[in-house]
């Protein structure tokens, strides 16, 4: 199987399966030097560790990362970061019934007809426990952009669950890491949790919208036509197990706006030119501005369900699936940590292709 690497010069290449011994990740293109330990990179995995809330999917994984390779002592040598998961909570059992059946909404259906083949076990590399590789590997994003971008700042949060949307003017960055939902309100937090484990009860799922805000992010990074940053942001979010949806800036919303509206005016100001709004979310012309980067994406409801769904078999028998295991009611929520290591992975490669071809020197004004 094919197409498991992203990235041009910082490259992420994940393997792995849900119910396998291991997945991982292996990072190449790291600069060396750069101070990376297992400790740093495990903060990022624990707000993705699954098992942490009821609002959460029970498996129990301690999700510890181990780092093979590319790391002496406590500092990258420039050569490839293999890190590793263990699976450690893995009940394939759950899934023996639906060996030969192919569950509405998973892509269990289009491995098979695509491979021939398929793990049926939790959906192999279609699991949304292959994320934790990723989040690993914005790990290692992370501590090269806190030594070469020190400003830099990647915050995502969650703006809807299902019916449930925040409200904006009671925002509070602060709320975000202290609630399972990673919603930037505290005073929704229990109404949100009622409301999902209603759901669960019904034997149902809900889907989600996550921001992510990149503040401090230097201007020029991205490139027209084929590498314009926010093509590729996209991609890397369109990427993400589930995710149907992605957006930058004013996204949909800019079809309701006219061009008087949408434009962001400019001036000139004491450190050169500012933004008076930002309704392009940090991108001109596929180039940061200097702006935070704004993207914003959807997540279906989890597939995995109680509830019978009509089906065919192997034979091509209709069949009725119900899904046991443990499954996320709401996997939007751990999709938040994800979002933030792939704009990770993003920014620092274009940062690193932008070094490569300007050697950081820019057009000047005033």
């Amino acid at each position: 199987m094919s197409y498991n690497t992203f990235g041009h010069l910082f490259r992420v290449t994940t393997w792995g399966e849900s119910h396998g011994p291991a997945l991982g990740a292996t990072v190449d293109g790291c600069p060396p030097g750069i101070e990376i330990t297992e400790d740093f990179i495990q903060v990022f995995m624990d707000r993705r560790r699954p098992g942490q809330s009821k609002e959460t999917t029970q498996r129990k994984e301690p999700d510890r990362v181990k780092i093979l390779s590319g790391v002496f002592e406590g500092k990258s040598t420039g050569t490839p970061i293999q890190l590793m998961i263990e699976n450690t909570d893995q009940r394939s059992k759950d899934y023996g019934e639906i060996a030969r059946q192919f569950r509405p909404g998973h892509a269990d259906i289009t491995y098979h007809q695509k491979y021939g083949t398929r793990d049926y076990r939790g959906g192999g590399r279609s699991s949304a426990r292959e994320t934790a590789a990723r989040v690993a590997a914005g790990g290692v994003a992370q501590a090269v952009l806190a030594q070469l971008v020190p400003e830099l700042s990647i915050t995502g949060y969650m703006v809807q669950m299902g019916a449930k949307h925040i409200d904006r003017s009671r925002f509070d960055a602060a709320q975000i890491l202290q609630n399972p939902f990673f919603i930037p309100d505290a005073d929704v937090v229990a109404e949100w949790a009622d409301y999902l484990q209603a759901i669960r009860k019904q034997h149902s799922s809900v889907g989600a919208k996550i921001e992510v805000v990149a503040t401090g992010v230097p201007v020029g990074l991205g490139a027209p036509i084929y590498a314009k940053i926010d093509t590729e942001l996209a991609a890397a979010i369109m990427s993400i197990n589930a995710v149907k949806g992605v957006e930058i800036g004013e996204g949909m919303d800019a079809a309701n706006l006219t061009g008087v509206e949408n434009a962001d005016e400019i001036i000139m100001g004491p450190q050169g030119p500012e933004y008076l709004t930002n309704h392009a979310g940090g991108i001109l012309g596929g180039i940061t501005t200097g702006q935070p980067v704004v993207v914003r994406f959807s997540v279906k409801p989890t597939s995995s369900m109680l509830t019978p769904r009509r089906s065919i078999n192997m034979s091509g028998e209709a069949v009725e699936v119900v899904t046991k295991g443990r499954h996320d009611p709401c996997v939007g929520i751990r999709a938040v940590p994800v979002a933030e290591a792939m704009v990770a992975c993003v920014i620092l490669d274009h940062l690193l292709m932008d070094r490569g071809q300007t050697g950081g020197m820019r057009g000047q004004i005033g």
